[in-house]
């Protein structure tokens, strides 16, 4: 079994989404010892944002490949500015090719990419879950769903710490009851 770590997180040692990534995969690891697992750190290594002729061919086809041999994929994000970090949407654009994991059709849209467990582990610093104030600003879990739905991956599973910077007890407690929710996650995806 194979699975790819991607995170994106910017803020190092700090970052909650990586931590939480993290947990997800030691767990995954620790309960099938027939894991295989590739990671793409997207900050340390980041891939050039898309420009005209990388759509296909070249590092295009070797992210999709990485990314459609996996069986589970584990995505580290941060709410950036209301959205995905760039370095994400960068990784986004590759995989996104017709033909590939989607194609147009006479009904609309097919996604081809079926099949796989997601799990994104999300970090916000404020409070964007629905019903909050702050809700219709909340666009990388809205994409993220989207996009994946997009190829043909309906059911991703979420792992939020939000409020992070509402001070060190508010980060804890939602660090903490990230931390469960991942492992609950991760041990219903290895069962």
């Amino acid at each position: 079994m194979k699975l790819l770590h991607i995170d994106s997180g910017i803020q190092g040692e700090r970052s909650a989404s990586r931590a939480l990534s993290a947990a997800v995969v030691d767990r995954l690891r620790s309960d099938r010892l027939d894991l295989a697992v590739v990671r793409r750190d997207l900050v340390a290594d980041p891939i050039d944002h898309l420009l005209p002729g990388d759509l296909a061919g070249g590092e295009a086809d070797g992210i999709a490949s990485e990314f459609l041999d996996a069986d589970i994929v584990v995505i580290g994000t941060g709410l950036y500015n209301f959205t995905i970090p760039t370095q994400l949407k960068a990784w986004v654009d590759r995989i996104l090719i017709p033909g590939r994991t989607f194609l147009y059709g006479e009904a609309g849209p097919e996604g081809l990419a079926g099949g796989k467990r997601v799990i994104v582990t999300l970090a916000r610093g404020g409070i964007y879950s629905p019903g909050s104030p702050a809700a219709p600003l909340e666009h990388a879990e809205t994409y993220l769903r989207g996009v994946l739905a997009f190829i043909g991956i309906t059911d991703p599973e979420f792992v939020i710490a939000e409020g992070l910077a509402l001070g060190e007890d508010a980060r804890a407690a939602a660090v903490s009851a990230a931390m469960q929710r991942a492992n609950d996650v991760a041990g219903a995806v290895a069962a």
